[in-house]
């Protein structure tokens, strides 16, 4: 177990250094000037010994992998480097904006949870063959809705209709109830569906069948017996799923006018902030790493048949030594009796 820890940690570690690396080259070969857009499109009196003045102030005027490298120095001392926009440390810039970003993506994850499961489980169980079949229909159509017409939706029946919750705005907890919605729809609806294929197919499985002839009755074979197994599809798609929620923010804060990481690195974006496009990258993919690093130490614990260490996967294999002669070669000699009327 320890060797598969060690792995998967060098392995979260590669997956780290190559996110960072990638996102570094993309952004150096946009044709834009991060100088010229931080001093403003209206700037029309800088020269071009001021824009010289700032490409070296922040290390622009020396060659990419000279700057590569120098960025990757620092990035192992645990410095992000300074954001070109506004001059502040670029781990201050993300810290600020985690907040307001963790608050809805957890809210619309338990959202998504509660209400993708509980679609799922309801349209197994039900007896109504109609209902079953709207309710399974319902997880695409999810999947399909754009995001941004949806918290427009949103924002128009429950904030300008109904004064239930702002439109805008992040302050109070009521302002976090329609982005987490908004998060909550495509996720819960990608939940759904795995979840409903998964139980159609568990409960076709021959232990259902002996849970019913010992007399367990619906809800108890429906959550205690068939859910466990068929929630592990989900589950190995949970990295997937919170890289949605993370994505999905950038729109969501955008329509709400909310702090957080999804304005922040639409602007960064914009003004082409090298340092704070990369910092917030580095961020995405170490929480995606940790979560599903999670989710393969958790996996075998609800399915005792993953087998973790590659030394008990090979003891798993067949001994094919038994066809093999005495120097690991195969013999002519026949393994049983010869038919007859067929030669040996």
């Amino acid at each position: 177990m320890t060797r598969y820890v060690l792995s998967r940690i060098g392995q979260a570690v590669l997956v780290l250094w190559a996110a960072w690396t990638i996102s570094f080259f993309v952004l150096y070969v946009l044709p834009s000037d991060p100088a010229r857009i931080l001093v403003g499109p209206d700037a029309t009196d800088v020269t071009a010994a001021q824009l010289d003045a700032l490409r070296h102030q922040y290390g622009l005027d020396q060659p990419v992998l000279v700057q590569y490298v120098q960025h990757l120095g620092a990035l192992f001392t645990g410095d992000l480097g300074r954001s070109i926009g506004s001059g502040r440390p670029v781990a201050d810039v993300i810290g600020e904006a985690v907040l307001p970003t963790a608050q809805i993506a957890v809210a619309g994850l338990v959202l998504a949870v509660l209400v993708g499961g509980g679609l799922a489980v309801l349209a197994t169980w039900t007896r109504n063959r109609a209902l079953g079949q709207f309710l399974l229909q319902l997880p695409p159509i999810g999947v399909a809705v754009p995001g941004f017409w949806f918290a427009l939706l949103l924002v128009q029946w429950f904030s300008f209709g109904l004064h239930l919750f702002p439109a805008f705005g992040g302050a109070g907890a009521a302002s976090i109830v329609l982005p987490a919605i908004t998060l909550a729809l495509p996720t819960g609806a990608t939940i759904a569906q795995l979840l409903s294929k998964s139980l159609v197919q568990t409960l076709r499985e021959p232990y259902v069948d002996t849970a019913y002839a010992k007399g367990a009755g619906r809800w108890r074979v429906q959550l205690r017996h068939a859910l466990k197994n068929a929630a592990l599809p989900a589950l190995t798609v949970t990295g997937l799923i919170v890289g949605q929620l993370f994505s999905g923010t950038v729109v969501t804060e955008t329509v709400f006018s909310r702090p957080g990481l999804g304005r922040v690195t639409a602007t960064a974006v914009q003004q082409q902030d090298i340092p704070v496009v990369q910092g917030i990258v580095l961020l995405a993919a170490a929480v995606f790493v940790v979560v599903n690093l999670i989710v393969d130490l958790v996996y075998p614990l609800l399915d005792p048949r993953v087998v973790v260490a590659g030394s008990r996967r090979r003891l798993r294999e067949p001994d094919r030594s038994s066809s093999n002669g005495p120097t690991g070669g195969p013999t002519n000699e026949p393994t049983g009796p010869t038919p007859q009327g067929v030669p040996a």
